[in-house]
């Protein structure tokens, strides 16, 4: 149903939106949730097949007077597309994992204000561990292994949502079932980003040096 392959520049406007989403309570930054955050499409580079994010120190400050980093984020939401995943279907995603601190990417869902589920995040400051997340039913589990979550590496993670069951799959290998389920008529935008980690949870940024977090392809089947 969805095929995003990264092989030519990013369809901006068309299939993604990078400068705002409406899971940041500013739209391009929030603060709040422990990011350095501000959004810019120009953040969002695409070269050889892969979409590369790169984050860097920002000039603005942020309402809790922290500096801004400038970095990248892909929504199929407010996109002419405005491609939504359902209930059964099936969301893949292989990334390169970043080593730098304060690097946080991830692949989750976003629509209204809740329908959340992470495909995963990721902290390098645990190097070998996914967290595998349903926000709607607030449950959590971390994958740990160290042969197939490391920086530097490329990982293949997929989630099937279930009405009452969501699966989590790393490299095609079951990892995780959450036996709670989306529940019945649930849909969401695709939100692909890297966030910048303030430090109330994990660590901040070593110092001023861009890291980057790279993407090979998004595919949803139905």
């Amino acid at each position: 149903m969805f095929d995003e392959e990264f092989d030519g520049p990013v369809r901006w406007g068309t299939r993604w939106i990078g400068n705002s989403t409406s899971a940041y309570r500013y739209g391009n930054h929030n603060p709040g949730d422990d990011k350095l955050d501000w959004l810019s499409p120009s953040a969002v580079t695409v070269a050889d097949g892969v979409a590369t994010f790169t984050a860097r120190p920002g000039s603005r400050t942020l309402e809790n007077g922290k500096r801004s980093w400038t970095t990248g984020l892909l929504t199929t939401e407010g996109s002419a597309e405005g491609f939504m995943v359902h209930v059964g279907d099936y969301l893949e995603t292989r990334v390169k994992l970043p080593s730098a601190a304060g690097a946080w990417p991830a692949l989750w869902t976003w629509y209204n204000g809740t329908n959340e589920i992470d495909s995963f995040e990721y902290h390098p400051d645990n190097p070998d561990l996914l967290e595998l997340t349903n926000g709607l039913r607030r449950v959590a589990f971390s994958y740990r292994d160290a042969a197939v979550v490391r920086p530097g590496d490329w990982v293949e993670v997929g989630v099937h949502y279930g009405e009452d069951c969501n699966d989590w799959y790393v490299d095609g290998v079951k990892v995780f079932s959450d036996n709670a389920g989306t529940g019945s008529g649930w849909a969401a935008y695709l939100i692909l980003n890297l966030s910048v980690e303030a430090g109330r949870y994990h660590q901040p940024p070593a110092g001023p040096t861009p890291f980057t977090f790279s993407a090979d392809y998004v595919r949803v089947w139905r």
